[in-house]
C-alpha cells in the first residue's frame, strides 16, 4: 500500500499511523494512504519564514519570474505521469488538460508578469504625490514582500491548477508557501510536488506541503502570514473564525463554492447562433469534471415563453454525453471524485427535490462505459426544473457539487436580475445575448453580486473560454457566499502578499529608497551626456539640463504642414475669441520633437540602440511663437531585459523623465520616455 510523503523542512517525510485512506475513483479501490500525524506544524511555518522567505525575498520580481518560467518547463517535461495519475481521480483527458495544464499555463503567466515590474525584489505603488508647494516634502507607496508564509487550503477537484494557481502569484510577490491540498486527490498534488522538489529551481523553504490534515496549523500564525482557503462557505467561516487568526488579523482570502448562473438574454431565438452557443455552454459546466468546479453553472434562467424548448435542447445534449472510465476514447464524462463525493451530491439533490422535479437523469442509475456504476463513483447528469423561482429557496441556498443544475423562467430581464442576486454571491454569471442593451442592462443591474460576468454570443463565442475558466490576469473571487476574496488578478493578485506603506519625505530620499527618480529629486551630472553610457554605467538620477530653443510661427507652420495637422489653433489667420488660446499655439507633439532635439546626442555612435515608446505623455501649458523651452532629462528607471537567443545584444530599457519648461521656467510638457540601451558586457 503506498503511503503518501509530506514535503516539509526540506525533506519528505510521512506522517504517523495509518492515515486516511485514498480510492481510485474509477474503480473504487483503495490505492493509497496519507497522514500527517506527528507533524510539527508550527516547525514548517518556521521553516518557510526563516529559510524560504528571506531567499525569495532577495530576488527581484524579474529573477523570480524566471524562476517560475523554468519550473513551468521542467513540469511540462513530465505530463504523461501527471496525466496518468490523474485518470485515478475520474477526471477524462480533457478534465486533466484543464487541471495540469491550466495550471502550468498560470506559472507562465505570471512569468511573464514580471514585466510589469521594476527589477527589483519591491515596487513603488500609483502615483507620488507632491505635499509641499517648494516640491521638498512628498508620498508615495511603497510594496514590499511580507515576512511571512502563504498557508494554501485547496479544494479536492483541482489538484493541481489550485496549487500553481495560488503559488505562481505568491513566488512572484517573493513569499513562500505551505501548500495543504484536499486529501482525497492529494496523491496527484504530491506528484506534481516531486518533480518541483526534484528539479531544485525553487529555493528551500519556498515550498513544502501538507497531503492530510492541517492539525492545528492555523494556530500558529501571524500577522505577516496570508491564508488562502478554496472550499465549501461552512468550512472557510470556521477557519476564518480562529482565535489566532482573528488575534493576529491574518489576511484571509476565501473563494466558497457558490450557485453561479447562467441567463439566456430575451432576444436569443431557436435557430439564433446564440441558442446553440448557450445550450454547449450549459452542458460543458455540468459535465466538465463531473460538475465538481466552484465556478460550474448551478442556476440555469431562461425567457419563461422559451423554457419548454431549452428544455427539450438540453435533454437532448446531455443525452449524448457519455460516461464511464475515463481512460476510454468514448469516454466525455468520468466520475466523481469518490463515494464520499457521490453520497454528498444525492443528499443535496434530495434537498433541492424538496421544491424542483428531475427532468433529466436519475439519481439511482447511471449507464457507463468500461466500468462497473457501483464500484466508482459515477453519477448521472442530473437537470431539474424549478416553475416558481422567485417564491422557491432551495435553489438559491443548497448547492450539489455535481454534474447537477436547475432550469428555471424568468419574465423580464429585471426578474432574471433578481434571480440572479438570490444567489447571495457568486464566482461567475454569464449571459448570452446578441442584443447589447440587455447585456449592459444585467451587468450593471447584477454585476455587484458576482466576480466575473460572460458576455457571451456569436461574435466572441470562437475565442471564449468559457463561464467555467478563471483566467490569470482576472480576479478569480466573488461576494457574499462566494467568500469575498479575490485570487490572481494579474498585478492586483501579486499585491495581496506585500505590505504597502506610506513613505513620506523629501524627492532625494524617496529616490534613493524606491530606486525610481522622483521630480524634484536632485540631478546627477558628470558631464558626459547619458545617451553615451552603456546600460550598467547609467545610474537612477543621471540628468542633463538643455540649452534652450526659441519656438517661431515658422516652426509651427512647417511642423503643420509636414504633418498634416492643420488643426485650428496651430493656425494664425485664426480669430481666437472664444476660444482657449490667445493666439497661434505650438502642436504639443512639435513640442515634444523639440524636445527630443533639445536631449538627444545626435551625431555619434552610442549605446541607445533605439526608442522603446513614451509613456505618461501631457501637455501642461500653451506654447506661444516667441516662448523658449528648455529640457530636464533624467534617468528614471532602470530595467534589465533577459537574452532569449544566444547572438540577441545584451541590453536593458531605460525610462527618462522628460520636463519640458519654458523661460517662465514653468512646466509646459511632460513624459516619460523609453530607450533600449545596450549593456557593455557581451
Amino acid at each position: 500500500m503506498q503511503a503518501l510523503e509530506n514535503y516539509i523542512l526540506g525533506k519528505w517525510i510521512k506522517g504517523d499511523g495509518d492515515g486516511q485512506a485514498l480510492y481510485n475513483a474509477v474503480t473504487g479501490e483503495q490505492f493509497a494512504q496519507t497522514s500527517t500525524k506527528g507533524l510539527d506544524f508550527a516547525s514548517v511555518l518556521d521553516y518557510a519564514r526563516t529559510k524560504g522567505n528571506p531567499a525569495l525575498r532577495k530576488m527581484s520580481f524579474h529573477e523570480r519570474g524566471v524562476m517560475l518560467r523554468a519550473l513551468a518547463l521542467h513540469l511540462r517535461e513530465h505530463l504523461d505521469e501527471f496525466y496518468r495519475i490523474s485518470y485515478q481521480t475520474g477526471a477524462t483527458k480533457a478534465d486533466s488538460w484543464v487541471d495540469i495544464e491550466g495550471g502550468i499555463g498560470n506559472l507562465f503567466s505570471y512569468a511573464s508578469l514580471r514585466r510589469k515590474f521594476p527589477d527589483t525584489p519591491y515596487c513603488l505603488d500609483g502615483e507620488n504625490h507632491p505635499l509641499g508647494k517648494a516640491n521638498t516634502f512628498m508620498g508615495h507607496h511603497l510594496l514590499i514582500p511580507k515576512e511571512g508564509v502563504a498557508v494554501h487550503i485547496n479544494a479536492f477537484n483541482f489538484p493541481v491548477w489550485g496549487m500553481l494557481e495560488k503559488i505562481a502569484v505568491n513566488l512572484l510577490a517573493g513569499m513562500p508557501a505551505v501548500v495543504k491540498p484536499a486529501t482525497v486527490t492529494s496523491y496527484l498534488t504530491e506528484a506534481v510536488v516531486k518533480q518541483i522538489a526534484a528539479s531544485g529551481i525553487l529555493p528551500d523553504g519556498a515550498l513544502q506541503l501538507l497531503c492530510g490534515s492541517a492539525g492545528d496549523m492555523l494556530d500558529h500564525v501571524g500577522s505577516q502570514d496570508v491564508i488562502t482557503f478554496t472550499g465549501s462557505a461552512s468550512t472557510g467561516l470556521m477557519l476564518k473564525s480562529g482565535k489566532r487568526v482573528m488575534q493576529e488579523n491574518v489576511p484571509f482570502t476565501m473563494e466558497a463554492d457558490s450557485l453561479n448562473c447562467i441567463v439566456l438574454g430575451e432576444d436569443v431565438t431557436p435557430g439564433m447562433p446564440e441558442w446553440d452557443i448557450f445550450i454547449k455552454e450549459v452542458r460543458k459546466e455540468m459535465t466538465t469534471k463531473c460538475g465538481q468546479k466552484c465556478t460550474a453553472i448551478r442556476r440555469i434562467f431562461v425567457p419563461e415563453n422559451k423554457l419548454e424548448a431549452v428544455q427539450i435542447a438540453l435533454g437532448k445534449a446531455l443525452s449524448q454525453t457519455t460516461i464511464g472510465n475515463p481512460l476510454n476514447e468514448k469516454v466525455r464524462m468520468g466520475s466523481l471524485a469518490g463515494e464520499l463525493q457521490r453520497k454528498e451530491v444525492k443528499e443535496q439533490v434530495q434537498k433541492l427535490l424538496a421544491s424542483s422535479q428531475i427532468i433529466y437523469g436519475s439519481l439511482d442509475s447511471v449507464e457507463v462505459i468500461d466500468a462497473d456504476q457501483h464500484k466508482g463513483a459515477f453519477m448521472s447528469p442530473i437537470l431539474l426544473l424549478n416553475d416558481h423561482p422567485l417564491s422557491s429557496k432551495e435553489v438559491h441556498e443548497v448547492e450539489a457539487f455535481g454534474p447537477v443544475s436547475t432550469l428555471m423562467p424568468y419574465a423580464s430581464m429585471d426578474d432574471a436580475i433578481a434571480l440572479s442576486k438570490m444567489g447571495k454571491g457568486s464566482l461567475v454569471s454569464s449571459i448570452v445575448t446578441a442584443d447589447q442593451s440587455i447585456a449592459k442592462q444585467y451587468v450593471l443591474g447584477a454585476g455587484m453580486y458576482h466576480g466575473r460576468i460572460l458576455i457571451l454570443n456569436e461574435q466572441c463565442a470562437k475565442e471564449s473560454t468559457g463561464h467555467g475558466s478563471p483566467l490569470p490576469l482576472l480576479v478569480h473571487g466573488g461576494p457574499g457566499r462566494a467568500g469575498g476574496g479575490e485570487e490572481m488578478g494579474g498585478i492586483r493578485g501579486v499585491k495581496h502578499y506585500m505590505q504597502r506603506v506610506a513613505i513620506q519625505g523629501s524627492p532625494d530620499m524617496i529616490t534613493a529608497i524606491s530606486n525610481v527618480y522622483q521630480p524634484g529629486a536632485t540631478g546627477k551630472n558628470n558631464g558626459i551626456h547619458p545617451f553615451k553610457k552603456y546600460f550598467e554605467e547609467l545610474e537612477i538620477g543621471d540628468q542633463l539640463v538643455t540649452e534652450k530653443r526659441l519656438i517661431t510661427s515658422e516652426d509651427i507652420d512647417r511642423f503643420a504642414d509636414l504633418s498634416g495637422d492643420h488643426f485650428y489653433a496651430h493656425l494664425t489667420d485664426t480669430d481666437f475669441e472664444g476660444t482657449m488660446f490667445e493666439r497661434q499655439v505650438a502642436h504639443g507633439y512639435f513640442i515634444m520633437s523639440a524636445a527630443a532635439g533639445l536631449f538627444v546626442d545626435s551625431y555619434e555612435k552610442n549605446p541607445v540602440l533605439l526608442n522603446y515608446g513614451i509613456d505618461e505623455l501631457r501637455f501642461t501649458k500653451p506654447v506661444y511663437p516667441g516662448a523658449e523651452i528648455y529640457i530636464r532629462f533624467s534617468c528614471k528607471e532602470k530595467i534589465g531585459q533577459e537574452q532569449k537567443e544566444a547572438t540577441d545584444i545584451l541590453k536593458g530599457i531605460v525610462k527618462w523623465l522628460v520636463e519640458i519648461f519654458d523661460e517662465t521656467d514653468e512646466v509646459v510638457g511632460v513624459a516619460t520616455i523609453l530607450t533600449m540601451v545596450e549593456k557593455r558586457v557581451q
